[in-house]
């Protein structure tokens, strides 16, 4: 399964890094591509990774995930 997110606030490299790390790090995720020039986070993950619980991921690097697209 895949989800694309978009997300607020990423500037640099260090930013892309570090949401992909978080994100990598949520049980069930497979793989992660962030995207800085379109702000979105790609995540290919099983069918039990919920929006929550990568929303929450994101938030707790300190950036805004706005919606799944």
């Amino acid at each position: 399964m895949e989800k694309k997110i978009l997300v607020e606030g990423m500037m640099c490299n260090h930013c892309k890094a570090s949401v992909e790390k978080v994100l990598g790090a949520v049980p069930g995720v497979s793989q992660v591509v962030v995207d800085l020039e379109a702000r979105t986070a790609t995540v290919q993950c099983d069918s039990t990774v919920t929006d929550e619980a990568l929303f929450a991921a994101i938030e707790k690097k300190g950036f805004k995930p706005l919606q799944v697209l």
